[in-house]
């Protein structure tokens, strides 16, 4: 079985995170982890806290935009950078999304930074679930 992956590449403006997985909730988790990857090294962070984010959409597309906002904005909020993450998604094809996530709460001292995630947008986004990969434009 293929492990989880993510990456990211370059595009006009702003940069994108790709991701793959071979079930829906590590294509999540490859996701979460390749976003949190932009904004510091997660071999610095560890996974000290736990936190829980929930997210919903129309169809697996919104629900991509929605689960990443919402790990934007706790990053944004508290600070908060994952290291590890559990994600459960809900239906099939899933419109909803809960997950744990292991971290802890950014250090400048300990994490470098990267590059500051503003927002992600339905732009550019791209998701197969069947073939167990995304795709996602984020704002920065």
């Amino acid at each position: 079985m293929k492990a989880r992956r993510w990456g990211s590449f370059p595009t006009t403006a702003d940069v994108g995170v790709w991701a793959t997985g071979p079930t829906d909730a590590a294509l999540f988790e490859a996701l979460g982890l390749g976003l949190f990857a932009l904004m510091t090294d997660l071999r610095r962070v560890r996974p000290r806290l736990e936190r829980a984010v929930s997210a919903s959409g129309s169809d697996p597309t919104s629900l991509v935009a929605a689960y990443l906002n919402a790990l934007v904005l706790l990053q944004q909020t508290e600070g908060f950078v994952a290291r590890e993450i559990r994600a459960h998604p809900v239906g099939d094809p899933p419109t909803a999304i809960v997950a744990r996530l292991s971290g802890e709460p950014f250090d400048r001292a300990r994490h470098p930074v990267r590059t500051e995630v503003k927002a992600v947008t339905l732009h550019g986004l791209t998701i197969d679930l069947a073939a167990g990969r995304a795709r996602v434009i984020v704002d920065i």
